[in-house]
């Protein structure tokens, strides 16, 4: 991909501590996104029974 399109922030908390929950437009699993200062991590938002959380992807 040429542009940096493929994911969307869908919410957003905080400024130096941040939290973030990201959706893969091609696959539709939801991402947490934790960072404080220059630090951070990615990890895939999970459901009570540890399956990953699916968004509908609405632009196809």
């Amino acid at each position: 991909m040429a542009k940096n399109d493929r994911f969307e922030v869908i919410y957003s908390q905080g400024v130096v501590k941040c939290v973030e929950i990201w959706v893969d437009k091609e696959t539709g699993i939801n991402y947490l996104f934790c960072a404080s200062g220059s630090a951070g991590g990615l990890t895939p938002l999970l459901n009570r029974d540890g399956t990953p959380v699916i968004s509908p992807i609405l632009n196809k």
